[in-house]
């Protein structure tokens, strides 16, 4: 028998995988735009003379202007859901990519960098939204696909710089940006999909926003998955945006070289962000929360002091087991708050851009002042942090972990 789902009204059987996929696809372009940025700060430090603070700002200008609008967007799309808003977020997008391709100045890189932030602010709440609606229920594996759509891009955008815009030069970033024109029409199929979904539906009943426990305990479970993902994304930014410095230094590796040990890094996020959706339908949310965050911290521990073969091991294992921990989160903070989908999205969504962005700019003046291998040594300590997992209360009807 299929089990009805609340925020659908639609059984198991029901899910709109064309949908999810759709989503997905576009989640893995939105993300290989940004990823492609992060890997082009080698090339860009070269080409403008920029220091790691510039770098870190660069960083911050995009993260920052997604992160701010996002809980925005999500708010005011629960209320009025504005489906083709992703194609005009799309747009942003590859206006952004036409003028990182043509700067000619350090201001010019942030302004394009704050145009694709502002991309991933639209894109981001109202496109979870609709993979919860096709999801007939079966949330976690919905939360991941569309997410593993998004590690994928992070993957994908350092092969991109290493054989298309390192080779060719910073103009062939524009070329790129008929991937997003290409985002741009899927969105709006995606767009029609959710217009009919809401007028098949308009005579259902409104989703319940009864809280599952009290007030009390949700503002307090809220808050230990804010600093759980807080502390997620900074680790995963001082990767993205240093690792291949870091590489370079401690290796003596190639830039070229370097992208494949980030994107080796990024791949590997991408297969442990798959696998915890379908993990977290099966045991619950909290379980993979558990594993994910508590399980990586004996391998961030060791790694500013493992060689090279061990770092290429190392940076696998942090990717598959950490990588997984983001979809439960944002499932189960939206089981905690039933029918705030796009402002939970947009929080969560935004505090990862947010605390990355943060993050990646202090660390950048740490990485000025006391050198890269020195600023990899002290976040090592950043996810022993993920040891308030153990005050997540259960939710009724889910399994404990």
């Amino acid at each position: 028998m299929a089990v009805a789902d609340r925020d659908t009204g639609t059984g198991y059987g029901a899910t709109t995988l064309s949908v999810i996929m759709a989503v997905s696809v576009c989640h893995m372009i939105n993300d290989i735009m940004q990823s492609l940025l992060s890997s082009l700060y080698p090339l860009f430090k070269a080409n403008y003379d920029l220091d790691f603070v510039q770098i870190g700002l660069l960083t911050l200008a995009f993260q920052v202007t997604a992160s701010l609008l996002q809980p925005l967007v999500g708010l005011v799309t629960d209320r009025w859901p504005m489906p083709y808003s992703l194609p005009v977020g799309m747009a942003s997008t590859f206006c952004g990519l036409i003028l990182l391709g043509n700067a000619h100045s350090f201001e010019f890189l942030v302004f394009g960098a704050c145009m694709i932030g502002f991309g991933s602010a639209v894109f981001h709440p109202e496109s979870s939204r609709i993979a919860r609606l096709a999801s007939g229920g079966r949330h976690g594996l919905a939360q991941s696909l569309f997410q593993v759509g998004g590690n994928a891009g992070q993957a994908i955008g350092p092969l991109l710089a290493a054989f298309i815009v390192l080779p060719y030069g910073q103009g062939s970033v524009a070329w790129i940006a008929v991937i997003a024109f290409a985002g741009m029409m899927i969105l709006t199929w995606v767009g029609r999909w959710f217009m009919e979904h809401r007028r098949l539906n308009a005579s259902r009943r409104p989703v319940s926003r009864e809280l599952p426990i009290s007030r009390n305990r949700v503002l307090w479970a809220l808050t230990i998955l804010v600093v759980l993902t807080a502390t997620k994304n900074v680790y995963m930014s001082s990767m993205s945006s240093y690792f291949t410095f870091y590489t370079i230094e401690k290796f003596g590796m190639s830039i070229e070289n370097s992208q494949l040990m980030l994107f080796l890094f990024l791949a590997a996020a991408a297969v442990g962000t798959f696998m915890g959706g379908p993990i977290g339908d099966r045991f619950g949310a909290r379980f993979v929360i558990w594993f994910s965050i508590l399980g990586v911290i004996p391998f961030a521990l060791v790694l500013p002091y493992a060689n090279l073969f061990w770092t290429c091991v190392l940076v696998v294992i942090i990717g598959l087991i950490f990588a997984s921990a983001f979809s439960a989160i944002v499932v189960f903070a939206q089981e905690l708050v039933p029918g705030r989908v796009g402002m939970i999205a947009g929080i969560f969504f935004g505090l990862a851009f947010g605390a990355g962005g943060l993050g990646a700019a202090l660390l950048g003046d740490f990485a000025d002042s006391h050198g890269i291998d020195w600023v990899f040594q002290v976040s090592s300590y950043l996810p022993l942090l993920g040891l308030l997992t153990v005050f997540l209360p259960s939710l009724p009807g889910r399994p404990a972990a």
